[in-house]
């Protein structure tokens, strides 16, 4: 029992510590509780007297800062104010400077106004004096206004046309002397540095035979070798009384050079017979399109064009055969590349283009006997068929026209007319040449004032004697431009032709 009284005790006592415990904490709590809120309404009382200080200062800084914007803003508005003072003042004195001109203007229309009516009045005064003028110079002159100024017009009419056709004169006079001169150093140069040889071919006709034992040969019994040969190259052979010779007709140049091949080989071999015959022409063939391809590339070789299809050398090789005039179109075709090369390089036009376009100008003389049409059509088709340049092909194409679209086309119509026109390029014969002079008279006679006419120089030039009367000297210039323009619409001719106009006057008196 002592025991558990013991025990008892001490529970009790350790209770009795633990509430004596509990009460000094809460005591002492309550006591640090009580400081802390004193310290912080120290603190917060401290803080609101600042806060008071400093709202006290903003307030102070903010009434001086309104007192300084509000003195700004006077001073602003009293300078504003003095100016728009000073801008309606202007106004006003503008304003009455505008009523002062407004009233002088409103003077000055009213003076205007009288003075137009006293203006209007003159005219109308001036128009009666000179109606009445008028009638008085037509009483005068017996003529009427309109015809007056008819014969004024007609007056000053001739007066201009004189003036004219003199000014027209010396500037044809002036042009034509510098032309001149420039063309004839360009043709010299081109000339002088070709230098070739003039040659004039005509196609073979006659074949000549050693005897007439070989003509008959050639005949064969009842005609069969003759009729062979013909048979095979085309041609017609002519065997009449001309002693040693046979003739060949055709008019396609190539058949007649196989014909005449074809009869020399056979007369040299002595054996003929149809077989004979048709190697002969075969072989003939052969060496004949030989021929013609080694000219073909011998012409471009010596002219320096290159570029040129195959088949466009074989056309042009086939210009060997063709004459025009009397002259080889092979050569003259080699001669007029050359020279418009010369042309061109002293013109500065593209020299390649012009040699190019004088070589193949003429191509479309191959073909004449198989495509119709004018030879510069032709040679341009070829052209654009074998894909020759543009250039090229206007030059060869424009080579007979009156309007040229490039410079290298004049060169090569003025190489072609210097190779055509050179002596002995070309021959005529007695009646064509005749019959050249007559219409070059006839051309000139056909003018009004002309009184005689006369085709001299080979045809080359014609003088025309005009009436002194009827012809003055400074019309005598166009005269003689309107003849060489009748010539070039009119007639076909190589070359060029000088047309000379002379007016004449004599006096003739006799002493008695």
């Amino acid at each position: 029992m002592s025991g558990i009284s013991l025990g008892i005790t001490i529970g009790l006592s350790v209770l009795t510590a633990l509430g004596t415990g509990i009460l000094f904490g809460s005591y002492f709590r309550n006591i640090l509780k009580g400081k802390k809120l004193a310290e912080a309404e120290s603190d917060a009382k401290q803080k609101l007297e600042d806060i008071g200080l400093q709202t006290k200062s903003l307030l102070l800084e903010a009434k001086d800062e309104a007192s300084r914007i509000r003195s700004a803003a006077d001073e602003e508005l009293k300078e504003r104010r003095s100016q728009l003072l000073e801008q309606e003042r202007r106004l006003i004195q503008k304003d009455e400077g505008l009523e002062r001109r407004g009233e002088t203007l409103v003077q000055r229309e009213a003076a205007t106004s009288k003075h137009e009516q006293e203006i209007e009045g003159t005219q109308a005064r001036i128009e009666e004096l000179k109606e009445q003028q008028l009638k008085d110079l037509e009483e005068i002159a017996k003529l009427s206004l309109q015809e007056a100024r008819n014969s004024v017009f007609q007056k000053a009419e001739e007066s201009l046309e004189h003036e004219i056709a003199r000014r027209y004169r010396d500037l044809e006079q002036e042009y034509k002397d510098e032309t001149d001169q420039k063309a004839r150093k360009y043709i010299a140069l081109a000339i002088q540095r070709l230098a070739s040889d003039v040659v004039s071919e005509s196609t073979t006709k006659l074949i000549p035979i050693p005897n007439d034992e070989m003509k008959g040969r050639l005949i064969g019994r009842e005609g069969r070798n003759i009729r062979a040969i013909e048979q095979a190259t085309g041609v017609d052979l002519v065997i009449d009384d001309t002693p040693q010779a046979v003739s060949i007709s055709c008019f396609d140049p190539i058949r007649r050079e196989t014909a005449r091949i074809t009869l020399e080989n056979l007369i040299k071999d002595g054996r003929i017979h149809p077989t004979r015959v048709e190697e002969m022409a075969e072989k003939a063939r052969i060496e004949v399109d030989e021929s013609i391809r080694d000219a073909g590339q011998q012409a471009v070789f010596d002219s320096g064009v290159r570029g040129i299809h195959p088949e466009l050398v074989k056309l042009l090789g086939r210009l060997k055969f063709r004459t025009s005039y009397g002259g080889n179109v092979l050569t003259h075709s080699v001669e007029a590349s050359l020279l418009a090369g010369m042309i061109a390089s002293e013109l500065g036009a593209n020299v390649q283009v012009s040699k190019a376009g004088a070589l193949l100008h003429d191509i479309g003389k191959a073909l004449t006997h198989e495509i119709e049409g004018p030879h510069a059509e032709i040679g341009a088709e070829m052209a654009t068929k074998y894909q020759i340049s543009d250039p090229v092909r206007q030059a060869i194409e424009e080579h007979h026209d009156e309007d040229k679209g490039s410079l290298e086309a004049f060169v090569v119509v003025a190489a072609d007319a210097i190779s055509s026109a050179r002596p002995g390029a070309r021959s005529d014969t007695l009646e064509q040449f005749a019959k050249r002079m007559r219409d070059l008279e006839e051309v000139g006679n056909g003018f009004p004032g002309v009184d005689k006419c006369f085709a001299i120089q080979a045809g080359r030039e014609i003088r025309i004697l005009v009436e002194p009367d009827n012809v003055l000297d400074d019309n005598a210039p166009k005269l003689a431009r309107d003849v060489a323009k009748k010539i070039e619409e009119t007639l076909a001719f190589p070359g060029q032709i000088k047309v000379t106009v002379i007016r004449e006057t004599r006096s003739v008196e006799y002493a008695r």
